[in-house]
């Protein structure tokens, strides 16, 4: 290989792979022939590994991915680390493949699946293709919650619009034009200014500011 195709192949190689030296690991595996093989490919891989058996309830600091046996006598196991938002890549380590097994590897919302017995080969395409489903799972999930923030945002607009329509007797631009103008003022976003209003609106709507002439008098702030 000359120095350029060299040069080209190290330009174009996967952050997932060169990644893998810095992956904090925990394997939780029995000692046994699988266990100690799994972490001694790993290590190979450059990966710093940590084991364990049985599964730990809470994970060590800082780990990226999990390799976790899925056994009959652990199947039922309820980790409160699977049940949080920053759950880290997780890989089951299965030995039999029957309804109960596939069940909880659905269960722990595993990103990839290892066969035992353990072999080298199908380790780093498991190791690394897991890693990606986990990263594009997060970046789906934190899309699909700027989405639902910004489409709260829009609802919030529409109905802090509704308000000062029928409140102040206005169009729906000119009562945008209100909101905007507030927000740019105290240099917050239109939603906050929205929400300010909504919020006010519900107060007054159980009667502990008179309605109507309150809304005026707030000039777009929660204000009593």
């Amino acid at each position: 290989m000359d120095n350029g195709t060299h040069r080209r192949t190290a330009r174009t190689t996967p952050p997932l792979l060169k990644d893998l030296r810095t992956l904090r690991v925990a394997v939780f595996h029995p000692d046994d022939a699988d266990g100690r093989q799994l972490i001694q490919q790993l290590q190979r891989i450059g990966c710093q590994v940590q084991a364990f058996w049985p599964p730990l309830p809470s994970l060590p600091i800082g780990i990226d991915v999990v390799f976790l046996a899925v056994r009959p006598e652990s199947v039922d196991t309820e980790l409160e680390w699977l049940q949080g938002e920053d759950v880290p890549t997780v890989i089951a380590v299965v030995t039999y493949e029957n309804p109960t097994i596939v069940e909880a590897v659905l269960r722990i919302r595993a990103q990839g699946i290892l066969p035992s017995p353990i072999r080298s080969f199908g380790l780093l395409s498991t190791l690394v293709l897991a890693r990606w489903v986990h990263q594009d799972m997060k970046g789906q999930t934190r899309r699909i919650r700027k989405l639902e923030f910004k489409i709260l945002g829009i609802r919030q607009i529409a109905e802090a619009k509704s308000i000062l329509m029928r409140t102040r007797n206005i169009t729906g631009d000119a009562a945008y034009d209100l909101i905007r103008d507030q927000a740019m003022s105290k240099r917050v976003t239109t939603e906050e200014i929205a929400a300010a209003i909504v919020s006010a609106n519900e107060i007054m709507s159980i009667g502990l500011i008179p309605d109507k002439t309150a809304t005026s008098q707030i000039d777009l702030d929660v204000k009593n």
